[in-house]
Formats: C-alpha cells, structure tokens, sequence
C-alpha cells in the first residue's frame, strides 16, 4: 500500500510563481513559502528569480533604484528575493539562479558569434525562449544543498507583472516549457491583488479577473490564484474569483496582512495546498506531522507574544526605502527573536546628523540625534560614496565614547578605523582614499585588484574565509570559539596594513584576517561591551532560527544579556531556546545548534 510513498521523482517539478496588478505584491515571499512547505515535506527544492530587466546583474542598481543588492556563495549580485529563498529554505543559491534579460541575450549573440545556429537568423521565437528553457532546465539539477542532491522541485518566480512589455518572452518561454515537461511537472501560481477601498469595505475582485484573463490569453493558466489582501477573502468573493477564473474554489489561496511572514507557510498549509499538490503533481508526500512547520509555528507564536523591547539605531544614506538594508533588517529580527525580545528599528539618515543639517535642516538634526541617543545599540551598515559618511563617523563616535553596542559592517568597520585614526591617534585627516585621494594618513585604500574603469563585477565578492587570530575575541566566542569563519564579502576598499599596529598599540585590535594576513576583516576595541567592525557582510547568510553572530551579539550587548550569555559558555537561558516538540528538548543547546532540523 505504502509502495508509492518510496517512489523516486524522475522528473524535476517546475513551479512558476506569476504576479498580477502591481509590482511588488509579495510574490518572493509567496513562492519562499512554497518551497518551505514543500522541504518541509521532504524534498529537496531549489528556486530561480526571473528578472526580465536588461541588466546582467542587480550590482550597479542603486538601493533605491531596486532594494539591497544580495550577494552569493560565488559572489553573485543578484535580486534581493534570492536572499529570501536563502533564508526561507536554507539553501546556498548561485548567480545563474537569478536569470535576467541581459544574461539571455547575452548567451544568445555570444552563441551567434561563434556561429552556432550556422546562419540562420536569431528570432525573439525560438531562440531567446529556446535559451530560456534550456537555462532554466539546467539550474534546476544544480544541488543547492549540503548533502549534494539532485533538486527534485524548482520554484521559479517571474518579477514584474503579466503585460509588461518586458516579460512576454518569458511568458512564451513557459508557455512552450509546460508541454516541453508536461503537465503534471508544471503548475502556475498566479498571485493577484483583491483591493478593498475604504471608502466602500468591499473587496474588489475585477483586477485579478483581468489579470488572469491576461495571462490565459498568453497561453498560461493558472493552477492557483493566490490573492493578496487586507483581510480574510469573504466566502463570497472566492467564489466570485473562481467562477469568473475558470478555477475550482479550492484553487482561490488568500493570504492576508499578518503579523509576521513567518506566518504565510502556514497559512498556505492551512488552506490545503499539499493536499492539491499531491493531486495536481502526484508527489510522493507522506501525510505525517511535518517538523520543519511545527518550528516555524513556534517562532510565528512567539515572535506575536514579545513583551520586551530593544532598539537599534541603523545609520545609513538609504532610509527612505527599508528594502535598501532587507537583508540587515532580517538578520536584526532573527537575532532579536532568538533572545525573546521585540525589535525597534531607529532608521536615522546619517546626512542628519552632520554639523551642517543644523543649519540647514535643525528639526532633522535634532530628531537624529535624538534617535541615535535613545538607542539601545548601533549599527553603520555598508554603502558607497562620500554622502553621508560624515554623519555615520559622528554616530562611531558617539558610540565609542558613549559605551553604546556598535556593530559595524563594511563601510561601516572602514569608517570606525577612520574615526579612531582621527580623534585618539590624532590623524585629523585620516580617510579612506575613495573619499580623499589625497588624505596624509589613507587609513582605508583601494585594494590591488580593482578594475576601476569597469563597475559590474570587480569588487572582492562572494565567500571568504577569515582566521581569527585572538582566543579572547567577542565574536570568536559568539561563533562557537571557531578557528575561522567563511562569510560574504562585497567590497573595493580594504584597511591599510602597514598602519595596522598604530591602532593594536592603543587597543583597537584587527582580531581577524584573511588567509594570507593581509586584509584586515574583524576589529574589537578593549575597554567598551561591544564595539565591532565587520568588513564582510554576515546578514546573508544569516537565518530565521540560526542569527547571525555579529548581529546577535549587537542584540545581547543592547539588552544587556551579552556578558551572562558568554558566562555561559555562549548558551541561551531555557525560555530563549526553541524547543522541539517532535523529539527530544535541549533547552541549553548552544545557539549553533539551533537550526533547522534535518529532513531525511
């Protein structure tokens, strides 16, 4: 009876995840959330961003222009909703699962350059959607976890909105791709706005009937509609969007505002979805408690009863948009969670804090200052350019002096150095040659092997490995008293070495360095309960039950459980732990251990 439950997938399932009315709807959260219920189910699923703009790859944009750049294990810059997947499905991603236009047209005349279609002319149809599918079909074998396994689904999000100009060929790609494999390997989700007025209360289905008229006229139909909306769909208005959607009311998902996005795979399982996967894809689900759900529900719980409070103070020169720092703003929320404590976000335009927004500007001055004050913690988070940099030594500085947590990452730790060189070494001058070329005391340099005449693609990025070089190092301890770390790197400018034991002589420490001694990559300074600078960036790879070491000894140190946590032998107290209801409880587990649990 139970022979089918063994049965291997000899097919890889391809799930598209559409998008309808407005950019911007949550289709990266939708399809994350799929695929953590689908690994929560047993299979190994890996996902791929379709972004159908021109460029090769999202490292030149602007934070405001498209959110955070996320950066991979192979040094990928990639969409922001990879940084999702990552953190929604723990898996390690490369660059060709985040496919744009420019990369497809790029392979396409690469290829006709060398002659490969001998002479015939490269058409829209079949050569760009012939890429398309051949692209997508061979990212979809890559393993994207550590035990090395052939993925058996592929959840693929299409970004932008059906109609756009831009997306068509997409859109016939998958058009052609869903007999290329068949229909039990290929389901749409169509995820659509159901707006409700306030003027009326009603909730209006009209736009996702005429999103999804769009996309069956494209040649696609969707298996699920996914409405996103204020408040729970009205029964009524489900059958209204499945009477006029040609879909059974089944197929109608809503997913409402809810607290916290821990909560969407559980509204998703909810409503029956495995069960209508196993029907539409024949999966080989076993109908058991599933685990990884069970820790997801008990995060969602606990993350909605959080009675204490703690605040950081992000000092940045972008913001005004919050998805310029999505992924610093995650990895504060795991960190926070792990020690039960509700996190406040001070977001502080760094520029407002300069001597000259006092006369220019002195309500935001003081409204900065005031925020920076009240902060329980600090943290300068990376960037580029010279705006701003002004403002974000004088928060170090205030931090340094003031005793006050400080984490800073990339530009961040770069401009702590250049703060201490300037006001205990008594180098007034001291800069970073990107902002001074001529600075007397280059305290920050550029390093060797940047190509400063090409932007895309020349910076040191991607996975690094740093060799702590002190026993006594804070975050030596908070990473499990490791030897070294591997973290992500996104940078151009590097610390000057050979200025390196000026600052160790007056007890700003370079506790960790390259392989090669070279680059300075971590800095503590004595004599304060948590000053630290990161020239990586560990918010990639941090997780929802697994925070980020840097960032969560920030937190410790801003509610003051920092020096008891490392008394400890870096435990968590028993009612800071995540239990595991389906097995055996550790309540003194080392944070290290708290993960997701494995799947086999």
């Amino acid at each position: 009876i139970y022979l089918w439950l063994t049965v291997t997938l000899y097919y890889i399932i391809y799930i598209l995840v559409t998008g309808g009315v407005i950019s911007g709807i949550g289709k990266g959260i939708i399809a994350s959330s799929v695929g953590t219920i689908l690994k929560s189910c047993g299979l190994h699923v890996t996902a791929i961003k379709i972004d159908p703009y021109i460029n090769i790859d999202a490292g030149t944009f602007s934070p405001y222009e498209h959110g955070e750049v996320f950066v991979l294990d192979d040094g990928g810059e990639v969409d922001l909703d990879l940084g999702n997947y990552e953190r929604f499905l723990d898996i390690r991603l490369t660059r060709d699962n985040n496919l744009t236009t420019g990369k497809i047209y790029q392979s396409v005349i690469n290829k006709e350059r060398r002659g490969d279609y001998l002479g015939k002319t490269v058409q829209v149809v079949p050569h760009i959607t012939d890429a398309i599918q051949e692209w997508v079909m061979r990212q979809a074998k890559v393993s994207v976890d550590d035990d090395g396994i052939e993925p058996e689904v592929c959840v693929i999000e299409l970004g932008g909105t059906v109609g756009d100009i831009e997306s068509m060929p997409f859109i016939e790609a998958f058009r052609q791709f869903q007999f290329k494999v068949k229909r039990e390997n290929f389901c749409n989700i169509h995820v659509s706005l159901v707006p409700q007025p306030n003027s009326t209360g009603e909730q209006k289905t009209k736009p996702t009937q005429n999103s999804v008229r769009e996309l069956r006229g494209l040649g696609l139909s969707p298996d699920l509609i996914v409405c996103r909306c204020s408040t729970p769909l009205d029964t009524a208005v489900k059958e209204k969007i499945s009477m006029f959607c040609h879909v059974e009311p089944e197929q109608v998902i809503c997913i409402h505002d809810v607290s916290s996005i821990y909560r969407v795979p559980l509204l998703l399982e909810d409503q029956g979805i495995v069960d209508y996967f196993c029907r539409r894809l024949d999966l080989p689900i076993e109908m058991r408690p599933r685990k990884m759900l069970t820790k997801w529900k008990e995060m969602s719980d606990r993350s909605d009863r959080l009675l204490e409070q703690t605040s950081i103070a992000l000092v940045g020169k972008y913001t005004k948009l919050s998805d310029s720092y999505a992924s610093v703003i995650k990895a504060l929320e795991h960190s926070a969670l792990a020690i039960n404590y509700k996190l406040e976000v001070k977001y502080i335009d760094s520029a407002d804090l300069e001597p000259a927004a006092l006369q220019e500007e002195p309500v935001k001055y003081y409204e900065a200052w005031q925020k920076l004050c009240s902060a329980d913690g600090v943290l300068v988070p990376g960037g580029f350019g010279v705006r701003g940099t002004g403002g974000k030594i004088q928060a170090i500085n205030w931090a340094r002096r003031q005793k006050k947590p400080f984490l800073g990452v990339c530009l961040g730790m770069q401009l702590a150095v250049c703060e201490f060189a300037r006001n205990v070494l008594g180098w007034e001058d001291a800069n970073s040659t990107e902002f001074d070329p001529e600075t007397k005391h280059p305290v920050v340099i550029e390093m060797p092997e940047h190509n400063p005449g090409q932007m895309g693609g020349t910076m040191r990025l991607g996975k690094r490995r740093t060799l702590f070089k002190s026993t006594s190092s804070f975050l030596r301890k908070l990473y499990g008293d490791a030897e070294y770390v591997d973290e992500r790197h996104r940078h151009r400018f590097e610390v000057n070495p050979e200025l390196k034991q000026h600052f160790e002589d007056r007890g700003f420490r370079f506790v960790g360095q390259d392989l090669e001694g070279e680059r300075m990559e971590i800095i503590e300074l004595e004599d304060h309960p948590y000053f630290v600078g990161v020239q990586y960036h560990p918010e990639f790879t941090s997780r929802p039950i697994k925070p980020s070491p840097p960032y969560f000894g920030l937190l410790l140190a801003a509610s003051g459980k920092l020096q008891n946590y490392l008394q400890k032998g870096c435990r968590l107290s028993p009612r800071d732990t995540y239990s595991d209801r389906s097995g055996s409880s550790s309540p003194d587990s080392e944070i290290s251990e708290i993960k997701f649990p494995s799947l086999s």
